[in-house]
C-alpha cells in the first residue's frame, strides 16, 4: 500500500469506520481512540498490506480491537457494565424509529451485532465479513440469519413502529 492508498483509505472510510466502532463499543471517546489506533496499525503495516484489502484490514482491526476491549474490561472490573454507555446520547437528533432499531441491536450478541452492522449498515459481502471477523462464510450467514430473526421478533412488524 502506498501513502496515496493510505490517504484514500482515511478520507473515504473514516466515517464508516467510526460508525462501526461507535456501534460496537457504545462510547464516543473509546470509538475515536479505537479508530485512531487502527489507523496507526494500518500505517505501521502499510508496506505489507495489499491496497485492495486495506479497507477490510481496517474493519478487521476495529472488530478485533473492540473484542479486545470487551475482554479486557471483563477482566479489569466485572462490576462495570460496558454496555451501560448509550451512544445515542451523543446526538439528540435520533427519531423514535432509530431508538427502536438501536434498542433491538443492543439485544443481540456482540458477534451477531457486528456481522449485521457490517452487512446491512456498511454493505460488505459475506466473504468480506468472513475475512474481517475471522469466521467462515457459512458461519457469517448463520449469525446474520439468527440476528435478523431476533431483530424481527424484537421489533415485530415495521408497521407497528411507524
Amino acid at each position: 500500500m502506498t501513502t496515496l492508498d493510505y490517504n484514500e483509505l482515511v478520507s473515504n472510510h473514516s466515517d464508516a469506520a467510526f460508525r462501526y466502532a461507535l456501534r460496537l463499543v457504545k462510547d464516543h471517546d473509546q470509538a475515536h481512540d479505537l479508530v485512531q489506533d487502527c489507523y496507526e496499525k494500518v500505517w505501521i503495516r502499510c508496506k505489507t498490506i495489499d491496497a485492495s484489502k486495506c479497507k477490510s484490514y481496517l474493519f478487521m482491526s476495529i472488530h478485533n480491537g473492540a473484542m479486545d476491549l470487551f475482554r479486557h474490561s471483563k477482566f479489569i472490573d466485572s462490576d462495570v457494565d460496558v454496555s451501560s454507555t448509550d451512544f445515542r446520547s451523543v446526538s439528540n437528533d435520533y427519531s423514535d424509529l432509530q431508538e427502536q432499531l438501536n434498542s433491538a441491536l443492543d439485544t443481540l450478541q456482540d458477534i451477531q451485532c457486528s456481522v449485521v452492522l457490517l452487512r446491512d449498515y456498511e454493505g460488505y459481502s459475506y466473504d468480506e465479513i468472513s475475512e474481517i471477523t475471522g469466521l467462515s462464510a457459512s458461519q457469517v450467514k448463520v449469525y446474520i440469519f439468527r440476528a435478523r430473526k431476533a431483530l424481527r421478533s424484537y421489533i415485530g412488524k415495521i408497521e407497528n413502529l411507524v
